[in-house]
């Protein structure tokens, strides 16, 4: 879906910018079912002394708030990396329709590693999951800013 791309190249802007920040490049952006951003977000955590602060939180946060409804049906969220377990849960009472992921996270991701919360029998709303676009770009970011922290 060439969409996918368009949101996602968008999503890793929101990665850089957390990048350039000092936080870890993810980033998250929030369509509603026209494809019209409803809100985006780069992680966030340190600036905001908030450990929820992870990117596809504080764009669900936006969302909500934007739309006056912290169910957000319809909608599409595209990040840069797999979520974790405490995002998957977000997503999944949020009731976002369709969850579109750029790179895969063997070691903290929830979705296709570590918990799989949308496989779990307790996870009572699952979003399509689409592996998206720009998984070798968003790889490199995390990659290459996490090697100059070494």
């Amino acid at each position: 879906m060439s969409d996918d791309l368009t949101f996602m190249t968008r999503a890793l802007d929101q990665a850089r910018a957390a990048a350039e920040a000092g936080e870890a490049p993810i980033g998250a952006v929030l369509t509603d079912g026209e494809g019209e951003i409803i809100a985006e977000a780069g992680n966030a955590p340190i600036a905001t002394c908030d450990p929820t602060g992870h990117a596809e939180i504080r764009a669900l946060r936006a969302a909500a708030q934007k739309l006056g409804n912290y169910r957000l049906p319809g909608t599409t969220l595209y990040v840069t990396l797999e979520p974790c377990a405490m995002c998957a849960g977000a997503i999944s009472i949020a009731r976002v329709a369709r969850l579109v992921i750029a790179a895969k996270d063997e070691k903290g991701g929830a979705v296709w590693h570590g918990a799989r919360y949308f496989d779990q029998s307790t996870c009572h709303w699952r979003p399509e999951l689409v592996e998206g676009p720009l998984a070798n770009e968003a790889g490199q970011l995390l990659r290459a800013f996490f090697r100059a922290r070494r």
